[in-house]
């Protein structure tokens, strides 16, 4: 079920208790601003979901009112773990889907990172 990136944060969303430490994640990476750790439905060799420790909704919501210090210290996390994990080279795909057209399903900011083969066209038809 897609979400509506506009409705309030629900503090009960898989992430937000993945947070609070009462469901498990594989992690992979975590500071003050991020927590980073394995999708347990990987679409890719290397699947990582980037978070943002603060409660945003989507992309939007998080530009719109995270701190400066947040948004540096998460851009940075990101690029973090892709050098990290040695995906730099060859390449890697970042998405974070906003709304229900674009098929978000969790209803907390996260980044998806795709890498470890050749991953094709960025849309399909």
């Amino acid at each position: 079920m897609a979400i509506d990136a506009t409705l309030p944060y629900d503090d009960g969303n898989i992430f937000a208790r993945i947070l609070r430490g009462e469901l498990p994640a594989k992690t992979v990476y975590e500071d003050e601003h991020a927590l980073a750790f394995h999708d347990i439905n990987p679409q890719a060799p290397t699947h990582i979901l980037v978070i943002p420790k603060g409660a945003y909704v989507s992309w939007d919501d998080f530009s719109a009112r995270a701190s400066d210090a947040e948004i540096a210290g998460f851009v940075r996390a990101v690029g973090k773990i892709a050098r990290d994990l040695g995906l730099v080279e060859p390449g890697y795909r970042l998405l974070a889907n906003v709304g229900p057209d674009s098929g978000q399903e969790v209803p907390h900011l996260h980044v998806h990172l795709f890498g470890g083969h050749g991953l094709g066209p960025m849309l399909v038809r």
